[in-house]
C-alpha cells in the first residue's frame, strides 16, 4: 500500500493506494506544535488497517515535513519520498522562478492532466488558488484568501462581529448579522471564484475549456457558482499518485 501525503496550512489529508488506485482517504487539522512521536499518536489509529510500502509527501508546512520523516523512519522503517528538487513531476512550470511554485499547486497539475489537456484548477483551501495547466505545462496562477481565512479576518477586525459557521444562508440578502456574513463570504467566494474563471478565459482566449474544482471548501462554494465546475475532491492526491506512479516506483 502507497500512503500519500498532502500537508496544507489547515489540514494535512492521507490517502491509500494501490497500483493507480485511490482506496481510502482521511482528514485531520495540521498541527505545527507536535513533536514526530505525538504526530505518531495523532496518526497511528489511521495507519493501523493497512500494510504500508511506502510514503510519498507533498507539503507546504516545512517543520510537518520533517515530524512525518520521523515518524516513518523510526516506526516503519520507511524513507518517506517528498516532492522538491530533483523530482520529475511531469509538470513544466513556465515561470519566472519554478522554485516558489507549491507542491500542491504542482499536484493539482499532474492530477488536472490525467483527465484533460487543458484546464483551469480552482483549488479552495486555505488559499484560493486559481491554476492555469495545459499540454503538462504549469502557465501561472492566481492566489487569493481563503474563504475561511477571510472570515476570520472580518471577526478578528471587527469587535462587534460573532464567530459564524461557515455554511450557506437561505438568501444573498441577510436580515441578522449570521445570516449577512454567511452571505457576503460564501455567495462573495461563489461570486469571485466566476468572475475569476471569467477574467482568465478572457486572458488566454478559451471559453471551452474544462474548470475543476478541489480543496476543502470546494464542496460548499462550487454548488453556487453560475459556471459548470468538474468537482474532484482528492485531485491533488491523485496528482501525488500520478507522480508516484510516473517517477518514484524503485
Amino acid at each position: 500500500m502507497i500512503l500519500l501525503i498532502d500537508v496544507g496550512n489547515t489540514n494535512i489529508v492521507f490517502g491509500f493506494a494501490e497500483e493507480k488506485n485511490l482506496v481510502q482517504t482521511f482528514r485531520v487539522k495540521t498541527l505545527t506544535d507536535k513533536t514526530s512521536d505525538e504526530y505518531y499518536l495523532y496518526i497511528k489509529p489511521m495507519l493501523d488497517s493497512y500494510i504500508i510500502d511506502d510514503v510519498i509527501i507533498s507539503s507546504v508546512v516545512p517543520v510537518v515535513t520533517s515530524a512525518l520523516y520521523k515518524v516513518f523512519k523510526k516506526y516503519f522503517n520507511i524513507e518517506a519520498k517528498a516532492l522538491g528538487p530533483g523530482i520529475k513531476t511531469g509538470i513544466q512550470l513556465k515561470v519566472d522562478d519554478p522554485k516558489t511554485v507549491g507542491s500542491d499547486i504542482i499536484c493539482d497539475a499532474a492530477g488536472a492532466m490525467a483527465f484533460y489537456d487543458e484546464a483551469i484548477i480552482i483549488d479552495l483551501g486555505t488559499a484560493s488558488k486559481y491554476i492555469y495547466v495545459k499540454n503538462n505545462v504549469f502557465l501561472g496562477v492566481s492566489i487569493a484568501p481563503g474563504v475561511a481565512v477571510s472570515m476570520k479576518a472580518m471577526i478578528s477586525s471587527a469587535a462587534l462581529l460573532p464567530q459564524v459557521e461557515l455554511v450557506c444562508p437561505k438568501k444573498v440578502i441577510g436580515t441578522n448579522t449570521i445570516a449577512c456574513m454567511q452571505s457576503g463570504v460564501i455567495f462573495g467566494a461563489a461570486s469571485q471564484v466566476d468572475g475569476m474563471i471569467d477574467r482568465i478565459m478572457d486572458e488566454i482566449n478559451n471559453h471551452d475549456i474544462p474548470v475543476i474544482a478541489t480543496g476543502g471548501l470546494s464542496g460548499l462554494i462550487t454548488p453556487l457558482c453560475k459556471h459548470s465546475i468538474d468537482r474532484k475532491d482528492n485531485l491533488t492526491l491523485l496528482g501525488l499518485l500520478e507522480i508516484y506512479n510516473k517517477n518514484l516506483v524503485a
